[in-house]
């Protein structure tokens, strides 16, 4: 560990997560039929979230890509995920974001097996975060919306994620979230740990 960083005493878990979107009741119904509810295919950690069976197909101004998994329960904002690779396959720009933060965002088509919906807004790249409860983020001296850094030794690889967005509330369990390019990068799977650590200000990384 170099002496620029600071640990802090916690190993997160990892979810590496693919493209994914969040879809309201009324999308959902647009696209696979009136009336219609999803089905769970597997629970995520984060409590009261899963992955659902069904997929959709987005659409691009350059691309499109299949099978993109919704996950659940219904929102009320629909909200499209993707990865930097993603949005060149899609022809689509899409910002960092936090979750939920969709102004003047792009927007994109999705297509279901019942029809398809037009987003005017809403495609983000999520800024990487680590979910946590209260009491996680009590006992590592740590609040909603701080940022940290998380340092990567893993299979010979070391690396280090800075500007990671704490999100703290009683509903959430301790877990890192990356996108499938930080996932690739640095050779880490969901279920791999990394190591919470305080970032010097003006640190020389050489």
């Amino acid at each position: 560990m170099s002496e620029h960083f600071k640990p802090l005493p916690a190993l997160i878990p990892i979810a590496v997560s693919a493209r994914h979107v969040h879809l309201t009741q009324r999308t959902i119904e647009q696209l696979f039929g009136p009336g219609y509810q999803l089905s769970v295919h597997s629970p995520l950690s984060q409590p009261g979230q899963y992955a659902a069976n069904e997929t959709v197909t987005l659409v691009g101004p350059s691309g499109r890509l299949t099978h993109v998994r919704i996950v659940g329960p219904p929102r009320t904002q629909d909200q499209v995920e993707l990865a930097r690779t993603d949005e060149i396959a899609l022809g689509v720009d899409a910002p960092l974001r936090e979750s939920g933060d969709l102004e003047d965002t792009p927007g994109i088509r999705i297509e279901g097996p019942a029809g398809s919906a037009t987003l005017e807004h809403g495609v983000i790249c999520a800024l990487r975060h680590i979910h946590m409860s209260l009491t996680d983020a009590d006992v590592l001296g740590l609040k909603d919306q701080d940022q940290v850094a998380v340092a990567v030794i893993h299979n010979n690889r070391r690396m280090i994620f800075g500007d990671v967005i704490v999100r703290a509330s009683p509903a959430y369990r301790l877990e890192l979230h990356l996108d499938t390019d930080e996932g690739n990068a640095a050779g880490l799977n969901s279920g791999d740990e990394v190591m919470l650590a305080e970032l010097a200000i003006g640190a020389n990384l050489d």
